[in-house]
């Protein structure tokens, strides 16, 4: 791997944190020689490029017994490796792309190592070796012939497939479709806060007539918004890039339990049309109770944990950072974290502003009295339906536009900082195109480590009472 080239060297020294990623790379060469760095221009979906490093190669694969060559491409964001490659199938004219769990229809990679990236821990090197795994389970490839039946003979055209550099081509500015699943007045506000914040080309707005939010379309109707469809059929979103669900369907009954329970049946019958329909949908969850909805839709759509997002403490880390910032003139990075509840915990990034270091997050004795401080600050400020609709606005702006912004949103906990159980409440996480993207543990005080334990148990506790 020759990273010794003026224009690799050029390029590499902009990198955040460039000497650990040379590290990285060294470390690529020893295991996967056949991966040949150069570089390029990356077009994200606002249609903004940026100079960065690729790595280009043939990925071996066996599979019933014989060796195939997959031909893949790895785009290393600048600050990398702290966030993860982008990676992509690259087939020849004569190949077709065989979309499945860990491979969209455009080529476009995901697996578990790519969510729950947390360098030093992960790296490129594991990131292949499960890559070959994956695809010797599902080949992603078949060749683009008519006339052949044969699985085998299909995949057999990939065998000592080279690169073509001329034929790479970069993502074409794709449609921006977002659909608003659920009426009343969250849904309105949500519809109204994406199209002021958003540049989207359709916004389809679906009321669901079993929830008892429904209502609020009819205006929309009748003065006919520029780009902005209503309708009461799920079909309508078909093809979306970004899914929002709101819908409520509280019931009368006086358990807590029972009360949810009538949601995950409202879920029952649209999350899984509504998946099917846009299989690569990103879907933002702000259903309540947000945690234990998310972990409802993400069971139900059979979708990524990448793929199924809630609302949940964005809009609290929004305030409390601008509070940080106007207020108390402290301006680090801040996030509120676990269950959207009053065991929700604030953290706060070590990191200097401009510093080149890797993100260190602490909720600690250390950052305990301005986070505190600025908590009280928050106080008294409730969660309205237009200042809901505005951080699912900010949530969906980030997916549309590819920003990898960190946001603290409800994603599935597992495996996070030694968590066990399989639920889902707020952390910090990178948002783009893909979905999320965690970052890793925290550093957590007893008070502040105690409330996330009791979080999980009483989630834990509340989804092993539902049908789901």
């Amino acid at each position: 791997m020759d990273l010794r080239s003026e224009k690799i060297q050029r390029v590499i020294s902009k990198y955040k944190f460039h000497d650990v990623a040379i590290e990285e790379l060294d470390k690529i060469e020893n295991t996967f020689p056949g991966m040949i760095p150069s570089v390029g221009k990356y077009t994200f979906n606002d249609g903004s490029q940026k100079e960065l490093l690729k790595l280009n190669g043939n990925l071996p694969v066996k599979y019933e017994g014989r060796s195939y060559n997959f031909p893949i491409q790895l785009w290393l964001m600048d600050s990398f490796p702290v966030t993860p490659p982008i990676c992509l199938l690259k087939p020849t004219p004569d190949m077709i792309i065989r979309e499945g769990k860990h491979v969209d229809a455009r080529g476009r990679i995901y697996l578990p190592v790519l969510h729950n990236w947390d360098h030093p821990k992960s790296s490129v090197v594991y990131l292949l070796e499960e890559m070959i795994s994956k695809f010797q389970e599902d080949p992603p490839l078949s060749a683009n012939t008519q006339g052949q039946k044969d699985p085998q003979e299909l995949l057999a055209f990939v065998n000592n497939l080279r690169i073509n550099e001329s034929s790479v081509r970069h993502h074409d500015h794709p449609a921006h479709k977002v659909s608003v699943i659920g009426g009343g007045d969250l849904g309105m506000a949500a519809v109204m806060s994406i199209l002021a914040k958003c540049q989207v080309d359709k916004l389809v707005f679906i009321d669901v007539a079993e929830s008892s939010t429904k209502g609020g379309s009819t205006d929309l109707e009748i003065f006919r918004l520029p780009k902005v469809e209503v309708s009461k059929d799920l079909n309508a979103s078909k093809g979306s890039n970004v899914i929002v669900v709101t819908a409520n369907a509280w019931s009368g009954d006086q358990s807590y339990v029972s009360v949810v329970q009538t949601n995950v049946d409202l879920f029952r019958g649209i999350i899984p049309t509504l998946a099917r329909l846009s299989p690569g949908v990103v879907m933002i969850i702000a259903s309540q109770p947000v945690d234990v909805m998310t972990h409802v839709a993400w069971r139900q759509s059979g979708l990524p944990p990448t793929h199924v997002i809630g609302a949940g403490c964005n809009l609290d880390s929004e305030r409390l950072g601008h509070i940080l910032d106007i207020s108390l003139n402290t301006h680090k990075q801040a996030w509120v974290i676990g269950e959207h509840s009053d065991n929700k915990v604030p953290v706060m990034s070590n990191n200097e502003p401009g510093s080149q270091k890797p993100l260190e997050v602490s909720g600690s004795s250390a950052t305990k009295p301005i986070l505190s401080r600025a908590f009280d600050i928050m106080k008294n400020r409730g969660q309205r339906s237009w200042s809901v609709g505005l951080s699912v606005a900010d949530i969906t702006n980030s997916i549309l536009t590819d920003r990898n912004k960190v946001h603290s949103i409800t994603t599935l906990a597992q495996g996070w900082g030694g968590v066990g159980a399989e639920v889902f409440f707020s952390l910090p996480c990178l948002l783009g195109s893909s979905g999320s993207m965690r970052l890793a543990g925290v550093s957590l005080g007893k008070e502040e480590d105690s409330k996330l334990k009791e979080s999980i148990s009483s989630l834990t506790n509340i989804m092993s009472q539902l049908r789901i």
